[in-house]
Formats: C-alpha cells, structure tokens, sequence
C-alpha cells in the first residue's frame, strides 16, 4: 500500500498547528462533531436542491462510539460522506475545508440565483474540515476515516498516523456517510486520554462546546444536546422566566437577571448576543480571581468560555453570550485580540449595554440603585481609568448621594435642582453619610440652603478632581480651602478677624508646630467652633485612601488648616484667656485649649490623633481648673 505525502510542510506544519492553535486537548471532540455537523447540513441542502422527499431531516444524527477494550472513540455521521478524490483533497492537504469551499459555492448559487435565495436560511455551514480536523492528533496517534459519498457507489478509507503521511484504499460501508476512528494514545503521566472513553467525559464536552449542533448527538440510546439555543428562538415565543432559568443554571445564579439583552445585527460583523445584567455581585467580583468575558460561539459551537474583548472592563459584570456565524472554530486567542470583527461586536455591545442601563435607570429607579450599590464602583473605575475618556459613557450613570435630596441623584439631576445663585457642584467626602453629615463644614453649607453631594467610595474625589467640571458645572469639595465657598464679604470679614488677632494666631501656629501648615479664621461656620480643613492637591479624605494603599501613597500627607470661627463662644474664651495678662498660667491653658481644639476637629474629619495622652492632660487639667 504506497502512503502518500501531505501537500504541504508535512511534520513541521502539524506539529505547530497542534501545539499552537489549539490551548486544551478535549477541543479535539468539537471540531470532528462540527465536521460532521457540516456534512449534514451539506446533504440535506443538496436533498432540497434536488426535490429528494425521501432524505428527512429528523433522521439525520450524530454518533459518539467509545471501544474502551480497542482504546478507540468513533464519531459517525450519516451526512454526504466523501469521494476518494474529496478524502485526497480534504484530508491530504493540511487546511483545506471541503466545508469552506461548499459555502464558497452556496454563494455563488445565491448570486446567479433570480429569487436571490439565502443559503443560510438552508443551512448552516460552520466551514471547519481543514484544521480542525488535525487536532484529533492531540489524542490519537492514528486515524482512520471510512467514507461513502452519496454521489458514489464506492466506499474508501483514509488512514494516518501523524505527518509521515497517509493512505488511501477501497473499503466496504453500506451506508451513505462518514465514520472517523481515533486510535487513542496511551495515558502517561498526567496525560489521560482514556478519559474520552468515558460516557461522562464524552456528555460533559458535548454539553460544553457543541449543545446546540441542530442535529442529536447519540451516546448509546441518549441524545447529549439540546440542539435549539434559546438565542435563536424567535424573541416573541421566549417567555422571561425562560431568559430567567436559562441565566441562573448557564451562570449560576440564584437570582433572576436585572435586565436582559437580546439582539441580533446583520451587516459587517453579523451576530446575535444574549446578555443578562445581574442583581447582585459574585462573592469574587472585586478580586482578582473574577474572569470577566463573554462566551463566544461560531454558529452554535463553543470557541471560547470567557471571551475578555468583546466586551469593556466598566461593563465587566455583564454575563452572556455572542454567536457569529462569520468568526472561525479555530481562531487563536492572539488573533481574536485583533480581529475587526470583535472589535465591531464590542463597539456595538457597548452603545446596546449604554442604552439599556439608561433605560433601567428611567424605567425601575429603586431596581437600578440596587443594581448601583452593586456595581456602581466598576462604573466610577471605568471613568477614573480611561482617565474622562469614557465621560459620555459612564458619567450620566452614576448616582452620589444629595444633601438635598436625602437620597441618590445622577449628576443631571443634581443640576437640574441647583439652588438659585449655587453655581458649582459641590461635594463632601467622607467615610459614611452620617459623618459626613456632621462636618461642620457641610452642617453650615446645608444651613446656608447648599446642596452637596456626599463621597462614600474612595474614588469618588479622585474621580471628580480628575473629571474637573459636568456640563460646564466646576466640582467643588466643601471641606478643602475654606475661603473657596464664601462671599466676598465674608472674605474680607474673615481677613479683618486674622488681622486683628495676629498675635494669637501666630501663638496657635507655633503651639501646634507642624501639626498644621495654617491656622486661620472663617465666617463659613455656624455653631462649630472650629473645624480642620486642607489646601493644596491632596484632601484629607483622598490621605486617609492612599495611606491604606500597600506601596502606593505611604507617608503622603494633606496640608491641615484649622479655621476658626471668631464668633463662637469657645473661640471667644479662647482670645480671653490668651489675653489676660502675661502669667505662664494663662498661655499654658491657651495652648491646651488650642491642642484640645485641633484635636476634636481632627477626630470629626475622621483623623487620628498622635499623643491622645497628651489629649487626656488637657482635657483632665481644664476640667479641674473650672472647678
């Protein structure tokens, strides 16, 4: 029996396909039921195409047949089987697609055809016999394919044990179609190939990467695959709680999705996606064990489980699917990172993703801020780290708590109920609401009838500082440059209270020493006597978030203010005992009081305290004083 040579670089070219292309060995059991698939759908358009009545769909199927005591696995398909001269064109030239050329064909059909006819509407070629067909050597060290081609009355087998070539010779089938036999090669090590023996290995792959092959997949008397995705059912005949089941058991979740997406486009990139936006986070959502992605099929077949390009990281938490008839089974990871296509289906999924978090946002209010205590952090990451780029985006989605309101508004909503004369979008940040509320600073601004936004998350004053203005509204905090907020008049009234007590204020700096950068006076408070503020690029809050980050901003430290306010009556006793006289005694309390006076501020703003002994001696010695 004379073997004959691939026609292209034999040993070489396979090798590099096999260890290359493909990243797991089991892939292998997708691409032969792919083939078959296509050989299927090949006779079936041909029994159309030649008014055969007596070729029926229903009777067309898939076989899985495992030899444990032979170590072979067959995969058998009554499809239009090949001729010898399809096997040598096929099977003897290393990425030829038999199935390519006849889509190729289809296509020619449709344009000599008048009544212009859709080929895809027959049948559904997935184009893989060529490639795909070598990953079988990934488990087999030899193959052996017996076929008989509806236009032959003759049967032929082809036989190959790896790149040293392949023969061809006359065999006997009765029936029209294709048996592949993959000889398994020996475990070893950690290698197992006897796995794909095993009934539950073989039902567990098909499930995985061929579920919705439209023809049955046979195990012995039992059917693998479903055969009917629930994406390519028409949309009015599938019922929410259907979306609903098929989300909680493909993703495994216990609650039904938030939202679900489903749409199909036809022109460059044609596709259709499933997606589902859930409830509520996976316990791994904000860690670095969270894969995001979307699986990724080719016309019903599995390429890849979690497909990170098609879609942003802002939209990370979306679960689904895409299948699109023009990507390839055995596209590479390296090739799909720049695949036009995927980037079109990644453009679009973005803006359908955009609109219908808007409309979640208009149509359930209480459901999209649940959905926002969940998510609502990926969101702000995703405008932080596009550095505003995503501002048209993202921005509109997000919501801040409201001074005003006494609850959550998006950025629109703020503006639109800015009080009258408040030009800038004023905001406090804080570690919870309730202390923000208790800043004396935000206390006097909701006084004097401001509306402020609350900060919770660590990045929310980064992100606004980085975004600088909203519909031409500039952000603004509350708590950093305390002269920032006030009238002109109250500027110069406070310019008057510093000028008048310089001495005072000097005796504070020097008794406070590098604890502050600045003490001064302000009109901005109302029944405070005080309150610790900063200046400069680093707040107070944004000190507290980079301290706690390992290796990021260790030791960056905001310049402190304390700003008093000249009328209050803790201030008042303050000048009085400072004042009276020139005894040690008095400058002695006039310090305490001073050290006692930046330490509640700073335990209000949510600092630390450095000597809280110190604090106690103060504390302790004027208490007794009084008495």
């Amino acid at each position: 029996m004379e073997k004959k040579q691939f026609q292209t670089e034999s040993k070489k070219l396979l090798d590099l396909m096999i260890n290359s292309i493909y990243t797991h060995k089991e892939i292998f059991l997708r691409e032969l039921i792919s083939n078959a698939s296509d050989a299927l759908d090949k006779r079936y358009y041909q029994a159309l195409k030649s008014g055969d009545t007596g070729v029926m769909k229903k009777d067309f199927k898939i076989e899985l047949i495992p030899d444990k005591d032979a170590g072979t696995l067959t995969i058998r398909d009554n499809g239009i089987g090949m001729t010898e001269a399809e096997m040598e064109s096929n099977l003897g030239t290393i990425a030829k697609s038999g199935s390519q050329a006849f889509r190729e064909q289809l296509e020619k059909e449709k344009g000599n055809n008048d009544k212009k006819e859709n080929p895809q509407e027959i049948t559904d070629i997935i184009g893989q016999f060529g490639v795909g067909f070598y990953s079988a050597f990934m488990v087999a060290d030899k193959i052996t394919v017996t076929s008989k081609s509806e236009f032959s009355d003759s049967a032929n087998t082809w036989e190959s044990s790896g790149a040293d070539g392949y023969t061809i010779e006359p065999a006997e089938k009765d029936s029209v179609g294709t048996d592949i036999v993959l000889h398994l090669k020996k475990d070893e090590g950690d290698e197992t190939y006897s796995e794909y023996l095993e009934d539950y290995r073989l039902e567990n792959l098909v499930k995985k990467y061929s579920d919705y092959i439209h023809y049955p997949i046979l195990l012995g008397d039992k059917t693998l695959n479903s055969m009917e995705p629930i994406w390519k059912s028409p949309k009015g005949k599938v019922k929410p709680a259907e979306y609903a089941s098929y989300y909680k058991n493909r993703f495994g979740d216990y609650e039904d999705p938030a939202r679900v997406i489903r749409t199909q486009v036809e022109g460059i990139s044609s596709y259709t996606a499933l997606l589902f936006i859930p409830k509520h986070a996976p316990f791994n959502y904000y860690t670095k064990e969270f894969e995001k992605g979307l699986a990724l099929y080719s016309s019903g077949v599995l390429i890849m489980e979690k497909c990170k390009d098609l879609i942003p990281d802002c939209f990370s938490f979306v679960q689904g699917l895409v299948d699109s008839q023009d990507l390839s089974l055995n596209i590479s990871r390296e090739t799909l990172q720049h695949n036009r296509q995927l980037q079109n289906i990644r453009k679009n999924l973005e803006k359908k993703i955009k609109k219908e978090l808007k409309d979640f946002l208009k149509d359930d209010r209480e459901g999209y801020e649940s959905f926002f205590k969940a998510f609502g952090l990926q969101l702000k990451g995703g405008l932080y780290e596009s550095y505003g780029a995503d501002k048209d985006l993202l921005a509109d989605l997000l919501l801040f708590y409201s001074s005003k309101k006494q609850g959550y508004v998006t950025l629109d909503e703020y503006i639109e109920d800015l009080p009258e004369g408040q030009d800038k979008i004023w905001y406090a940040p804080g570690e919870t609401l309730e202390k923000i509320a208790m800043l004396p600073q935000v206390r006097a601004a909701v006084a004097d009838g401001k509306s402020v936004l609350y900060l919770t998350d660590d990045i929310d004053e980064f992100l606004l500082k980085m975004l600088q203005n909203y519909k031409d509204k500039q952000f603004a905090s509350i708590t950093d440059e305390i002269h920032e907020n006030e009238s002109d008049d109250e500027k110069n009234a406070a310019k008057e209270a510093e000028e008048e007590n310089k001495p005072l204020l000097d005796f504070m700096k020097e008794t406070l020493k590098d604890r502050v950068s600045e003490v001064r006076f302000t009109t901005g408070l109302k029944d405070s006597p005080c309150m610790i503020t900063s200046k400069g690029e680093i707040s107070i809050e944004m000190e507290k978030t980079l301290n706690r980050m390992p290796n990021q901003g260790a030791g960056l430290k905001a310049e402190l203010v304390l700003a008093l306010n000249a009328d209050h009556p803790a201030i008042q006793t303050l000048k009085k005992v400072y004042g009276e006289g020139t005894g040690e005694t008095n400058k002695e309390n006039a310090a305490k009081i001073t050290r006692l006076l930046l330490d509640q501020s700073l335990l209000l703003a949510g600092l630390t305290i450095d000597d809280p002994l110190q604090m106690e001696k103060d504390l302790s010695s004027l208490i007794a004083a009084s008495l």
